[in-house]
């Protein structure tokens, strides 16, 4: 199985990145500990041609990693034919003790990897370098979580063996089941659905407002914009962590929608009030459409944590006028991304064929 030519493209791009992760760490490591932009000295000047290249190196090797989220994934789903008692890639990654460990550490660092573009790209538009040190002690975490990751991808490959028989997504996840799969799947699909339109209504409006007290900061800041009081209304509402609220907000609605689609979401698609899977709506019989839910529901959350990492930088000298441009659109992006996903949910809810009661 380890032949299969998209375990071994998935293989090679871990190989790649967890060893370009090792280069970039190590002369992050030595730019931690040497860095001095007010020293002309010949090793300054080595670090700082050194950190555009590490800063391209990664900014191309995290790209690869959050596209192959989507592709290991992918690649699971279309492995299940090749084993007993599978129907998607629920199946295929309980075929061993690897697979959902796998899938665990590519999400939380495809969710460090869009903070540290988002980090990489602001540090770039600073002439000084001002988050230098921030992003490359983000890195040193990564790196170990990069290199475990793609030890856990290579053995779970090698230990797929087309003989053994595996379990079913609809036992995997079920009342019956035991573990987290069995917990999701048995949460109270009335309560889960107040509370993701709770959390998903306090994100929207806590966005709204973040949006349009950033934007009258972008216009003082540019002179386009002098009334005082108002000015100053929006400024207290910077001041007082609309950004740590909206970020804080956008992160637990991602937890609660992602457990959203296992309670309660995906049984409108399947129009089956016991199937609980969330893999199945990957699949050409749902039109992929789970792809395009997972696409906007972790595009909006890196896009809404990154927005509150950038909130203790806002006076940062050359990032004052930066900053809250950055911001603005990261929030824009994490307002289009949760409305689209919950406008999905709406649309199949109203005309799905299921109706809970």
């Amino acid at each position: 199985m380890i032949l299969h030519p998209a375990a071994l493209a998935l293989m090679l791009i871990a190989l790649l990145v967890s060893g370009m992760g090792i280069y970039a760490g190590y002369y992050g490591m030595r730019i931690l500990r040497y860095w001095n932009p007010a020293c002309g000295s010949e090793q300054q000047l080595e670090l700082e041609r050194r950190t555009y290249l590490i800063s391209t190196i990664m900014s191309y090797i995290l790209s690869f990693e959050l596209i192959s989220l989507f592709l290991f994934i992918y690649t699971a789903d279309d492995l299940h034919t090749l084993f007993t008692g599978a129907m998607c890639a629920a199946g295929t990654l309980a075929v061993n003790s690897f697979g959902y460990p796998t899938l665990l550490i590519k999400i939380i660092n495809f969710l460090l990897a869009g903070i540290w573009l988002i980090l990489n790209y602001t540090d770039n538009r600073g002439y000084d370098y001002p988050l230098i040190r921030v992003k490359y002690i983000l890195l040193t975490l990564i790196v170990p979580l990069l290199v475990l990751e793609s030890g856990l991808l290579c053995a779970y490959f090698a230990e797929l063996k087309p003989d053994i028989i595996t379990s079913c997504c609809g036992s995997l996840f079920s009342h019956e089941s035991g573990g987290f799969s069995g917990d999701l799947a048995s949460l109270p699909y009335r309560q889960t659905r107040i509370v993701f339109f709770i959390c998903m209504a306090i994100t929207v409006c806590s966005g709204l407002v973040f949006y349009v007290a950033l934007t009258n900061r972008i216009r003082a800041l540019t002179g386009l914009f002098s009334a005082q009081k108002v000015q100053q209304k929006f400024s207290d509402i910077l001041k007082c962590g609309g950004g740590y609220l909206f970020s804080i907000a956008a992160a637990v609605t991602f937890l609660v929608a992602c457990a959203s689609v296992v309670s309660f979401i995906c049984l409108y698609f399947y129009e089956l009030p016991t199937h609980h899977c969330p893999f199945c709506i990957l699949q050409k019989e749902y039109h992929y459409v789970g792809y395009l839910l997972y696409a906007t529901i972790f595009g909006g959350a890196v896009a809404g944590i990154g927005a509150g990492v950038l909130q203790p930088f806002r006076k940062t000298g050359s990032l004052v006028r930066i900053i809250p441009d950055i911001q603005r659109r990261l929030v824009l992006i994490t307002l289009v991304c949760y409305l689209l996903f919950t406008l999905i949910t709406v649309w199949k809810m109203i005309f799905s064929a299921l109706k809970l009661a």
